[in-house]
């Protein structure tokens, strides 16, 4: 049997991990963004959201791990980061299929133009440089997935490590 020393420094790995990992997706779908110039759709930001809110609850399960709190916290932020990530896996699901042709997109994927420069000289430089946002079709494709592609692995991996660590932080 496990001591309660060596289980909390394990779930205090599990929490760093998987919170370390949904910062490194975002940040990656953001470096994306504003660095490549592709400007996202509105499934491409919907599926931002859980990332959003589990970063914060990924951080909350390292400080109770740290501070050595009851285990049943720091499982709890655990499953809800699984449940996030399950969620955000489903959106990359959905999107997915809309780009392949599975079944229909949203009727309408408007977002604003962020980065689209307004200074009429740059505007030029700008439209060749941005991508316009499509949820039916992928803007770039890595080893034959898209984002939202990707986003599904890296969510169902997210959440099979938060989903673990929860299960094991008895």
């Amino acid at each position: 049997m496990i001591d309660a020393a060596t289980q909390s420094r394990q779930h205090l790995f599990i929490a760093i991990v998987v919170t370390l990992g949904m910062a490194a997706t975002v940040g990656g779908a953001l470096g994306f963004e504003h660095i490549g110039g592709y400007i996202p759709c509105a499934l491409c930001l919907l599926q931002r959201d859980p990332y959003y809110w589990g970063i914060p609850v990924g951080v909350l399960a390292i400080a109770t791990s740290a501070f050595k709190l009851p285990a049943w916290t720091t499982r709890t932020l655990l499953l809800i980061v699984g449940i996030l990530m399950l969620v955000g896996a489903g959106m990359g699901v959905y999107h997915s299929g809309a780009e392949w042709g599975f079944w229909e997109g949203p009727s309408t994927c408007a977002t604003t133009a962020q980065g689209v420069s307004s200074n009429v000289g740059d505007l030029l430089g700008d439209l060749d440089s941005k991508h316009g946002p499509s949820c039916t079709e992928a803007a770039l494709r890595v080893l034959g997935l898209s984002f939202a592609g990707w986003n599904v692995i890296a969510s169902l991996v997210l959440a099979a490590i938060a989903l673990r660590g929860a299960a094991k932080a008895r």
